[in-house]
């Protein structure tokens, strides 16, 4: 031990989705727990830079359009102030979480003097933990790049976007991946013309190929241009304040303002990580195994500071993972049945196999397809084109994977999530009654489809539409 350090069962270093979520499972257990974070609030980037804001401001974003007015536009006052007093309450749900459940938050910045010891420095001086296991769970923040100079006025980031005023007429977003593709959404609901440059050949790569081509068709429509296959070279600003792009290819793109959104970058450069012989690559992620465990066994690491898919429902479910693992708690977690969502506008979300997956693996299967348009609650939500998309076995009707891009497409996806986890069949989708007006029925509609597509090929069949 180090001189007058406090001991703990569990030292948490971060807040976030991972770190809240490790500490009160780790509590419930019975542990004496300590959690160390930086921040005046708690909840880490997914309550106050991140997830939480960016899920209300496009709520907010939406509610405004919906409502029809045109009196006024949306300020950015509006929007931070409602950003402000959702993530405030949520701050206070983890403080009286972790209040009612003895664990000691600790205010500071964490970092290593040993395998089990950890210093918390702070305005006040430092103190310091000695913990039978750690779990880092420190997140990310947005990853910079030297060829283009955030300011924070004209050239933000993630981070910082709220800031954006809305007034600007032109945006270019730097970045087609989640985060890129959902703030181009919100401004291009807003009437805000979009350019948007993505590297790569096409958006969401890890996406099945037609909800992605689906929801890019949306965008263009409402007025997002897309540069795919381009890259950054340097960006420049103007003496009048306007942000220019130049790519590779020659090209430049002006605009009022600039999002750089490519890529987040762990927060672990200030953990001293040599001091128990860890290790992070270039964007500060440190490797663990399937239990969530560094190289050194009693070190655990989760969420965004591990990588892919950096999502704050799948950081919850690691940092759960994570501490029961630490203490021999049995834990059942199942990686493949984890839903993604996207909140573009529509919005997208799948669980299980895509059809580019099933297709290299060489497994036979159809496909069902469930258009809004065809469902009588997608008439009244004015929703007529989103669609759900349903991967089945051609045998066995198992059910393989759910894609779905259109209103409500989050919440939904959960039906499918519960059929696959039980191996469920198509059939079990044909025979449940479903909700009248639901989007739900898309799930009877879509298997209906699968199993018309296997009739028409003459195979034997339990039902017909």
């Amino acid at each position: 031990m180090t001189r007058s350090a406090k001991h703990y069962d569990m030292v948490v270093i971060g807040s976030g989705a991972a770190g809240h979520h490790g500490a009160i499972q780790a509590a419930k257990l019975g542990k004496k727990v300590a959690v160390v974070e930086r921040s005046e609030a708690l909840g880490g980037a997914s309550i106050n830079t991140g997830t939480i804001p960016s899920k209300t401001l496009r709520e907010a974003v939406l509610r405004f359009t919906r409502s029809g007015s045109t009196d006024h536009r949306i300020s950015a006052s509006d929007l931070a102030l409602r950003i402000e007093e959702v993530a405030s309450r949520e701050v206070r749900v983890f403080e009286s979480q972790f209040r009612r459940n003895d664990i000691d938050v600790l205010r500071g910045d964490a970092s290593f003097l040993g395998p089990h010891t950890v210093r918390v420095t702070n305005e006040a001086g430092e103190q310091f933990c000695d913990a039978d296991h750690i779990l880092i769970a420190t997140g990310s923040r947005p990853a910079h790049n030297e060829a283009i100079p955030v300011d924070d006025v004209s050239i933000i980031d993630t981070d910082t976007i709220r800031r954006l005023r809305t007034e600007h007429h032109v945006l270019t977003i730097v970045g087609g991946g989640v985060i890129g593709i959902e703030y181009a959404c919100m401004a291009a609901s807003l009437d805000i013309p979009v350019t948007l440059i993505e590297r790569r050949p096409r958006i969401l790569d890890f996406v099945d190929q037609q909800i992605a081509e689906a929801l890019s068709y949306h965008m263009r429509s409402q007025g997002v241009t897309f540069r795919l296959g381009e890259e950054v070279e340097e960006v420049t600003r103007s003496s009048e304040g306007k942000v220019c792009a130049k790519l590779k290819s020659g090209k430049q793109i002006w605009s009022d303002a600039l999002l750089y959104a490519v890529g987040r970058q762990a927060n672990t450069d200030s953990l001293n990580l040599a001091a128990c012989e860890l290790a992070a690559d270039a964007r500060g992620r440190i490797q663990v195994n399937a239990n969530f465990q560094t190289s050194q066994p009693h070190i655990y690491a989760a969420g965004d500071v591990i990588g892919f898919p950096s999502l704050s429902s799948v950081a919850m479910e690691q940092g759960r993972v994570a501490v029961c693992r630490a203490f021999g708690v049995p834990v059942v977690s199942v990686p493949e049945l984890f839903p993604y969502g996207i909140y573009s506008i529509p919005e997208i979300s799948f669980v299980g196999k895509t059809e580019e997956q099933l297709t290299e693996a060489g497994v036979s299967y159809e496909i069902g397809i469930a258009h809004y348009r065809e469902i009588a609650r997608g008439q009244i939500l004015n929703d007529t084109s989103g669609l759900l998309k349903i991967l089945f076995h051609r045998e066995t009707r198992q059910l393989l994977g759910v894609h779905i891009v259109g209103e409500g497409a989050t919440e939904l996806i959960h039906i499918g999530q519960a059929v696959i986890g039980f191996e469920g069949t198509i059939d079990s989708l044909i025979n449940t009654v479903f909700n009248y007006p639901t989007l739900a029925e898309c799930y009877k509609v879509a298997a209906l489809n699968g199993l018309n597509r296997i009739n028409y090929s003459g195979e034997p069949h339990l039902a017909n539409s």
